[in-house]
């Protein structure tokens, strides 16, 4: 018989905090060098993220604790798009955040670009006089012909970048901050804890593989020294996180959260935490006590679609093959699963929808054996 692992209630995010700083005591209490938490968009990630920054601020006679990586990091850096001439684009610096302490002494260009150039193909340059940050790209010339005085390539120069090459540029310079850390660099020694919330909201899998890897081997480097906390919907990128640090001491959780309810950590072991498998244990809950809302057909046929990709089928609907009323069941999901629905007032289903919501689940589940996780036991 298997043993569910323990699940933790909390009513706020800053009761939840204290159980994640209790984690990451000293290894001679107890504690772990990671947490990996993995929870959907809108549980609350980020407002965990800063509840854990301040907490370190509430410390006696410590002002600060945590360098974290969030949604606030990226806010740091805004465009400047020139609008009048249309050339002179530039990504600028809001110099006055501590975030930003040792740029000018210690001149991050190389360690940055040692990460960037993994990446993504583009330069750049930090003016700190403006604190600005210009961007370059070398590009095929189109005037390039064999035999030619033109050059092969050319230089394009304050170029806007991408937003998800504006997302890496900036994860690249607090993985550059991370190496001044471990370095003991005196801007940096106030910093105890690292907290990285989503760093890969933007990439494509093969580049969230690549940054779990490097970040892994980064963080490995951390054991001992810094404690770090990391949380992602990107269940990839969680799963490499689990597996990349699968040696090391650490601990991980899915985060469930409701909106009047409190919050549970539920501990995933040492198997990385799928989440449609967590979302599939909310549905069978919310079909068990007859609570359904439209929105919920639209997380059902999420979850087909993902399981028809894994087992290479055309549509969604080879998922309830075989199982009685699936010509009905199929067209039910198509139809309510694009059905207009608000997120803020939920409308509950009919009696007569909610016993074919409980019909398809069930047929999908008698077909698929889930180990479903006890998350409301």
């Amino acid at each position: 018989m298997s043993v569910r692992p323990k699940i933790h209630k909390y009513k706020t995010l800053r009761n939840a905090v204290v159980r994640l700083r209790d984690d990451l005591r000293d290894a001679a209490n107890g504690g772990v060098d990671f947490v990996l938490l993995y929870a959907y968009n809108g549980t609350g990630k980020t407002r965990l993220s800063m509840e854990f920054k301040d907490a370190g601020k509430r410390k006696k006679g410590i002002s600060r604790d945590t360098l974290y990586f969030n949604a606030f990091t990226e806010d740091l850096f805004n465009w400047d798009n020139d609008l009048e001439n249309d050339t002179e684009r530039t990504l600028d610096i809001n110099s006055a955040s501590k975030f930003f302490a040792g740029f000018r002494e210690l001149a991050l260009e190389e360690k940055i670009f040692a990460y960037l150039e993994r990446y993504a193909t583009f330069n750049f340059k930090i003016n700190y006089d403006t604190w600005k940050i210009a961007f370059s790209k070398v590009v095929v010339n189109p005037k390039f012909r064999p035999g030619s005085d033109e050059p092969e390539t050319i230089t394009q120069n304050n170029i806007k970048i991408s937003r998800g090459e504006e997302n890496i540029f900036i994860w690249c310079i607090y993985l550059a901050i991370c190496e001044l850390v471990l370095d003991g660099a005196e801007a940096y020694n106030w910093v105890k804890y690292l907290y990285i919330d989503d760093p890969i909201s933007s990439l494509d899998d093969n580049n969230a593989i690549a940054v779990g890897s490097d970040l892994a081997k980064l963080l490995r480097r951390c054991a001992g020294k810094v404690k770090t906390v990391i949380s992602s919907h990107h269940s990839l990128f969680f799963n490499v996180m689990c597996n990349e640090l699968k040696k090391t001491a650490h601990t991980s959780y899915f985060i469930f959260g409701t909106h009047n309810n409190g919050y549970s950590l539920q501990a995933t072991t040492d198997t990385p935490f799928f989440h449609h498998v967590a979302m599939l244990s909310e549905l069978k809950k919310a079909s068990d006590t007859g609570r359904l809302y439209a929105n919920h057909f639209n997380v059902l046929r999420g979850i087909l679609e993902k399981t028809s990709s894994f087992f290479g089928f055309e549509a969604f609907s080879s998922c309830i093959h075989g199982i009685e009323d699936e010509i009905l069941f199929s067209r039910a999901l198509n139809l309510l699963s694009h059905s207009d629905y608000s997120l803020f007032d939920p409308k509950e289903l009919t009696e007569d929808n909610k016993q074919l919501f409980k019909n398809i689940l069930q047929g999908f589940l008698s077909r698929y054996a889930f180990d479903l996780p006890e998350i409301h036991p």
